[in-house]
This record gives C-alpha cells, sequence and structure tokens, in this order.
C-alpha cells in the first residue's frame, strides 16, 4: 500500500508545481551563469558578460529567502540572455560546417545554455506570477 500512495502522489503533481520548484531553486541561475562564462570568457565578449553576475546575485537573493524575487529576476535576465544568444548565427560558410559548429563541444554547450535560459524563463516566471511574497516577509521579520 505505501508504494501505491507514493505513485498516487507523484501522479497529482501537475505541471505548475513542477515549474514553481524549479523556479524557486537557486541551482538554475547558477548554472546558467557558468554556462553563460565558459561561453563568452575566451574570447571576452563584454556584453554577455554582464549576466553572469546579475545571475549570481539572484541565487544569493534565493539563498537569502526572497525566493519569489529572485525568481522574477532570473525569469527576465534568462530571458534577455535567450533573446541576445537567439540572434548569433553559426559560423561557418557551407552547410557542413554549419552542421559541424552546432554539435560540436561550443555548440552543444550554447545550446544547453539557450535550453536552460528557457526553462529558467518558464518556472521562474511562473514562480514570480504565483509566489506569495507574505511567507518571505514573516521569514524576514520585515
Amino acid at each position: 500500500m505505501p508504494a501505491e500512495d507514493q505513485a498516487a502522489q507523484n501522479a497529482k503533481r501537475t505541471a505548475i508545481s513542477i515549474a514553481t520548484d524549479w523556479g524557486s531553486s537557486p541551482l538554475p541561475p547558477m548554472l546558467l551563469a557558468t554556462l553563460v562564462t565558459a561561453l563568452h570568457a575566451r574570447p571576452f565578449r563584454p556584453l554577455p558578460m554582464i549576466f553572469p553576475p546579475v545571475l549570481l546575485f539572484s541565487t544569493y537573493l534565493n539563498l537569502s529567502n526572497f525566493t519569489v524575487d529572485s525568481a522574477g529576476l532570473t525569469a527576465a535576465w534568462s530571458g534577455l540572455y535567450l533573446l541576445l544568444a537567439r540572434r548569433r548565427k553559426v559560423a561557418g560558410a557551407n552547410f557542413g560546417s554549419r552542421i559541424g559548429n552546432k554539435f560540436g563541444a561550443r555548440g552543444l554547450t550554447r545550446g544547453a545554455a539557450m535550453m536552460l535560459a528557457g526553462a529558467n524563463v518558464v518556472g521562474g516566471g511562473i514562480t514570480y506570477a504565483f509566489g506569495r511574497r507574505k511567507k518571505e516577509s514573516e521569514i524576514n521579520g520585515i
């Protein structure tokens, strides 16, 4: 019987609760900051390197029990990064080199960063939209 209860409990989880759990976690902005740094630190590109400090600050806010505000900040800056990364064209003159660039180490890292940014937009946006600050203010004594 306990295994059936656990299965029923897992089935009751909705997509919104999964997205809310994702948005309230400090790990996704930290992972995105790591991937952005790996992609744009060498060769150094100043515009994309604005994102890691903001995402790290969002992780700090989350760990300081400001989960709703952290989720909003993460969603906004992840969306901006997604727009910036989407504009970039994969270099290469012919079709074969474009495929090679997409599935190389750098291309896979770029794809992972873009997928993670998209998940942060959805999870952080839902957490920010449906989050309650009353609980946070009681925890922080405000």
